[in-house]
């Protein structure tokens, strides 16, 4: 068994994993059934589609489409049984909605469907089926149409992570899921020319910018506005301690609740740093600061961490032996032999009760490195400093913006993002969100009038509050294009997060954005050329070369 699989930064020769395991670690197995879990999905959107047009569907398919998408994420799920099971689950909402549309007279029940809408079997065949070409990203015979398709695919992905994050916390909006479930469909549209789909690529864009303003009027409503904050990231108690890895806040609150007595502290990992930001979460004192670095450093920071570590969701890294019977899985994310927190069940709360107990029986963590960094500056908290942001760019002090937002990853080559901030003259600020800040985000670079030379927004869904922030000085300024500001967009990308981050920019009008460390594999040399021409995207060549460029 082979599987192919372009979704990520580390694509194999920045083509494809093509072999018996993927660069992320997913064997071809797992990289298929996912494959055949997308694929289950598009015909539980074309049966609900319909159903949306009569009034029909339920809200327990949004979670099943959102779910499944969220699950094929890179890092995020490598447990193929957790991963058939989801499947099954696909298969029997298909099965139920298509039964309801034939009991009401709707659709035929020997009506001729796409392959996609009537599959079906137990777990014997799924391997097989799996297998098939037209399950997977190669489906189609046009290079151009294949990568516009993952293109859109990938967006798809992008912001059902981000939509399932709002709906934990109680918001959604219908026509974001049903946007979701039509560009599934579209994926598997052979009469849609090019064109059309690249058209449908910028309208992925705008449902982009929908769903992360939905995911910030969640998280702001029941968490507050992300404030200026001084983390910290030593270890400063002896008490034994959890890691939360991830982005899910919803977890990440019901986890301090049920903690809160227990005598074990809470720390955040990665994407989860941002909840220090929050004041809702600062009112408990067992909550004490960050741990560590981006998600591909964790083999040896969860070894020096000693406690139980969660993640709420991606990004997993294959474990050592040595720490691999401590790790926790929840939603959408799984690993084989790792303990998996169920997920609510009629509106009840997880259970945290083991991997708390569990925390109580090891030692604290141990020390990697002491002091603080600052962050919390979304759009609410920059608004708050708009006078003082605009006098310091009238007055000279601030020449230039740069957005380095996105992910970090392994390569050698992401180094350029550290050499590139610390190359930057000290009149500018970087602003920034998503794990790529870690690059950069402990550097001493100094403020510029009490204004911090890095201003952290927050996760990569925060990427909106960059746009906010923008967008409002664009109005300041009385400009009327957003390209006019003093603005640049040097990017980091790794997974499908990212991709709906890009698109949502494109959307917006923002154009000359440089997008690293490698241009995505999935782009045709068309599409990349459409991409050059109409926005001015570009790779990254070398730190001197793109700062005279940037800085001219």
């Amino acid at each position: 068994m082979s599987m192919f699989c372009n979704q990520c930064q580390e694509a194999l020769r920045n083509v494809g994993c093509d072999a018996m395991a993927g660069v992320c670690g997913k064997t071809s197995e797992t990289a298929n059934l996912q494959d055949l879990l997308i694929y289950t999905i598009k015909g539980v959107a074309h049966f609900n589609q319909i159903a949306r047009e009569h009034q029909l569907n339920r809200k327990e398919t949004d979670r099943v489409v959102l779910d499944g998408l969220f699950t094929t994420i890179t890092n995020a799920n490598f447990d193929d049984q957790s991963i058939m099971n989801k499947i099954e689950k696909a298969l029997t909402e298909r099965e139920t909605i298509r039964l309801s549309l034939v009991d009401q007279g709707i659709i035929d029940s020997h009506q001729l469907l796409p392959d996609y809408a009537a599959w079906s079997g137990n777990r014997s065949v799924f391997e097989a089926k799996s297998e098939e070409k037209r399950v997977g990203l190669l489906a189609g015979e046009n290079e151009d149409v294949r990568s516009l398709r993952s293109l859109i695919l990938f967006g798809l992905k992008g912001m059902a992570a981000y939509a399932e994050h709002a709906l934990n916390l109680g918001f959604t909006k219908d026509e974001i899921i049903a946007f979701v479930e039509k560009g599934l469909l579209v994926t598997e549209d052979d009469d849609m020319t090019a064109d059309e789909l690249t058209a449908f690529v910028l309208e992925t864009g705008k449902y982009g910018v929908d769903v992360m303003a939905l995911l910030d009027e969640a998280n702001t409503t029941s968490y507050g506005h992300p404030e200026m904050t001084e983390v910290q990231i030593g270890v400063n108690s002896d008490r034994p301690a959890i890691l939360v890895s991830g982005h899910d806040l919803k977890d990440f609150e019901e986890l301090l609740e049920q903690s809160k007595d227990s005598g074990v502290d809470i720390y955040t990992h990665s994407e989860m740093l941002p909840a220090n930001y929050y004041p809702a979460f600062k009112k408990y004192d067992h909550f004490v600061g960050n741990y560590g670095n981006a998600w591909w450093k964790q083999k040896e920071e969860f070894e020096s961490f000693n406690g139980p570590v969660l993640f709420t969701t991606n990004c997993i890294v294959p474990p050592k032996a040595s720490y691999s019977d401590r790790i926790y899985t929840t939603g959408s994310t799984g690993y084989p032999g790792f303990r998996h927190i169920p997920d609510r069940v009629d509106g009840q709360k997880k259970d945290f009760t083991e991997i708390i107990e569990h925390a109580k029986r090891l030692p604290a963590p141990e020390q990697i490195e002491e002091g603080t960094i600052v962050g919390g500056f979304a759009h609410n908290q920059i608004t708050q400093l708009a006078d003082q942001v605009v006098d310091a760019v009238k007055s000279g002090a601030i020449r230039k913006f740069f957005v380095m937002a996105g992910c970090d990853g392994r390569m050698k080559s992401r180094d350029y993002y550290t050499e590139f901030a610390n190359e930057l003259p000290n009149d500018t600020v970087i602003l920034t969100a998503g794990c790529a800040k870690y690059r950069y985000n402990k550097l001493p670079l100094g403020d510029i009038g009490g204004i911090p030379r890095v201003l952290d927004a927050g996760q990569c869904n925060d990427s909106y509050s960059l746009a906010v922030v923008a967008m409002k000085l664009k109005e300041i300024f009385e400009l009327n294009d957003i390209n006019e500001l003093p603005i640049e967009y040097n990017l980091a990308w790794y997974e499908q997060k990212a991709v709906i981050v890009l698109l949502a920019l494109l959307h917006l009008g923002v154009k000359d954005i440089k997008l690293g460390p490698t241009l995505p594999a999935f782009l045709s040399p068309n599409v990349a050329k459409v991409l050059v021409e109409n926005f001015g995207i570009s790779g990254m060549t070398d730190v001197e070369t793109d700062m005279e460029a940037m800085m001219s």
